[in-house]
């Protein structure tokens, strides 16, 4: 009889939770419809604020790309949500995403969640917004221009190459994503920031950076042992170490040619009579390892897989290689790559804007609405935040064809599938918000694979491939093993020629 009373009681109290939380789901969607326009006509876009506080966001990490593909079957291309601590419409289409990406600063603003917003730091490219906005992109494009990446590029040669030959030289199997994180962290702080660090601080740092990335994208609860307390904690560790190295780089350049990217950026904060402060250079320089980090870290991977699954890709890219002289002997030729030269290789412009349609590293960018607007004949009302999607868009985008397959000859000259509409195409985003950084990064894509099709060989060290994971990054979501087979014999001492390069520009 105890047992039933004890069954009865169970039952009861879950019938009861059950209820509560049929309640309290009811009543936060109810707090969310209630912030319409009233004196807009137009409904609010459909979907579901998921559970209160946390909303849809263990949906949207486990889900991973199902989650807005199966919510924009069900409510169309503009779609509420609530995700990591905010409400959220997510929107995926080129008209809609044009007007967003045009409308900014009358109908949008930048905005990002509150957990990156923080962790980057208030004095951020990214935080700033309207003049001070302007100011910082005109202050930060001289660290991508021209020049800039003419001076760059001997040294991302020799930093891809003397990584590959490490790769190439390890008895097993490595993991291709692992190692990609340390190349673009090693290219960030030596390459753009000429930081002359030992291999033992290089490694801390970079364990360090991987917390604080971990948790950019975190639900901003500030508890012991949350996510974002992590990310505070890195971030401050980072912040002490990265003062060091702008002091020691100080001190070690009075007096020399400016070289790299934290070098013009201090100049050139000078040029325009406004000095940077050192709180000011620690967040542009980690900013800075942030965007030259996660989002090629995932592109590098993309390609090496791409080029393992399409052996014909890899050899018509080393076909135009040798009809342009770059490549002589199954090796680069000395000296051979310069950026005009590296723009001027029409088949490797294809791959890159291929990899980047189909593997574009983020999702989308954010936007707080600062007067309602209509989208898909539905209110966006001010104040919410949205979300454009630049990976549906493209996956959704009529003028590709054959979406899902590896095509780079759909960027061809006899075919130009993405010469309808600038919209569709925009794994860099648009507008004045369009990535400062991005041919810096196509440039470092196009240099590694140059230098992997002057490779012998590298293949899959497993049968199959890992599956994809689109948060928060595009990433294997098991580990990618790869063998990488031994470089040309010129190559062999890369090592010390590196290391004399990058000592001499520090």
């Amino acid at each position: 009889m105890m047992v039933l009373w004890v069954l009865a009681a169970l039952a009861l109290c879950l019938l009861s939770l059950a209820l509560l939380l049929l309640v309290s789901r009811q009543l936060w969607q109810w707090r969310w419809a209630i912030t319409r326009d009233k004196s807009c006509k137009l409904p609010m876009p459909r979907g579901s604020m998921g559970f209160p506080l946390v909303g849809e966001t263990f949906h949207w990490i486990l889900q991973g790309s199902n989650f807005q593909s199966s919510r924009r079957e069900k409510y169309g291309g503009v779609f509420k949500t609530h995700l990591l601590g905010r409400p959220l419409i997510r929107v995926t289409g080129a008209d809609n995403v044009r007007k967003i990406l045009m409308g900014e600063h009358h109908l949008v603003s930048a905005e990002w969640p509150r957990s990156t917003r923080m962790l980057l730091g208030p004095n951020s490219l990214t935080n700033s917004i309207g003049d001070i906005h302007r100011h910082k992109r005109k202050v930060f494009s001289k660290i991508f221009s021209h020049e800039a990446l003419e001076t760059y590029l001997p040294k991302i040669q020799l930093v891809i190459q003397d990584t590959l030959r490490v790769w190439s030289s390890h008895p097993g199997s490595i993991s291709v994503y692992c190692e990609a994180q340390k190349l673009t962290f090693r290219m960030a702080i030596r390459v753009l920031l000429g930081f002359r660090l030992s291999d033992e601080e290089l490694n801390h740092l970079f364990q360090v950076f991987q917390q604080f990335v971990e948790n950019v994208f975190s639900l901003p609860v500030d508890l012991p042992f949350s996510g974002y307390r992590r990310g505070i904690r890195a971030r401050e560790t980072l912040l002490k170490g990265l003062e060091k190295a702008i002091q020691e780089k100080l001190q070690n350049t009075q007096g020399k040619d400016y070289t790299d990217a934290l070098d013009v950026l201090i100049e050139s904060g000078k040029e325009h009579g406004n000095e940077l402060t050192m709180q000011e250079l620690k967040d542009a320089t980690l900013e800075l390892i942030f965007a030259a980090y996660a989002t090629t870290a995932s592109a590098s991977t993309s390609l090496i897989m791409q080029l393992l699954k399409h052996p014909a890709v890899l050899e018509k890219l080393r076909e135009e290689l040798r009809g342009n002289g770059i490549l002589h002997n199954g090796c680069v030729c000395e000296g051979a790559l310069r950026v005009d030269t590296i723009s001027s290789l029409h088949y490797l412009d294809c791959v890159i804007k291929e990899l980047l349609r189909l593997f574009t590293p983020i999702s989308g960018g954010y936007r707080t609405v600062l007067q309602t607007f209509e989208l898909d004949g539905f209110q966006i009302p001010k104040g919410w935040s949205v979300l454009y999607s630049i990976r549906d868009t493209h996956d959704t985008a009529p003028v590709f064809k054959n979406v899902d397959v590896f095509d780079p000859d759909r960027f061809g000259q006899d075919r130009t599938e993405d010469k309808d509409g600038r919209f569709h195409y925009l794994p860099f985003g648009g507008g004045v918000r369009n990535c400062l950084g991005k041919q810096l990064a196509k440039l470092f894509l196009k240099t590694l694979a140059i230098e992997l099709a002057s490779m012998s060989r590298f293949e899959l060290a497993t049968r199959t491939f890992p599956k994809i994971m689109p948060v928060p990054v595009v990433h294997p979501a098991g580990e990618l093993k790869v063998r990488f087979y031994g470089l040309d014999s010129n190559q062999n001492e890369i090592v010390t020629e590196t290391e004399a390069i990058l000592g001499a520009t520090v």
